[in-house]
C-alpha cells in the first residue's frame, strides 16, 4: 500500500508540483527549519546542507538522498513564504521573520 503523498512546490518552477513521500518530506521540512537563523545573514547552500544533514537520521535519509530532500524543502518552503532567499553571493537562506 502507498504512503501518503504530498505536493511539494518549487519556487523556481511555479505552478509544477512534485509528488513525494509526505512523511519523509514533512521531516525533511522540519530540520531545516530547526537549523535556519530567523536573522540575516542566513546559511549559504553548502552550510544549510551540513546543518541540516547532523539533524537528519540516516535511517530515514540514507546516503546521498540527504541532499536531494533538503534541497527540495528548502525550495518548497521559499515558495510558500517560510523560508527566505536573501540576495548577494553566495546566496544565503534564512527562516522568514
Amino acid at each position: 500500500m502507498a504512503g501518503e503523498i504530498f505536493e511539494a512546490l518549487n519556487v523556481n518552477h511555479p505552478g509544477k508540483v512534485h509528488r513525494v513521500d509526505a512523511v519523509k518530506f514533512r521531516k525533511a521540512c522540519a530540520g531545516l527549519l530547526s537549523v535556519l537563523p530567523t536573522e540575516a545573514p542566513g546559511l549559504n547552500q553548502s552550510e544549510m546542507i551540513a546543518a541540516a544533514r547532523a539533524v537528519m537520521p540516516d535511517a530515514d535519509f540514507p546516503g546521498a538522498t540527504q541532499a536531494w530532500w533538503i534541497k527540495s524543502a528548502q525550495l518548497h518552503l521559499e515558495a510558500v513564504g517560510e523560508v527566505v532567499r536573501d540576495t548577494g553571493k553566495p546566496l544565503r537562506w534564512r527562516r522568514a521573520g
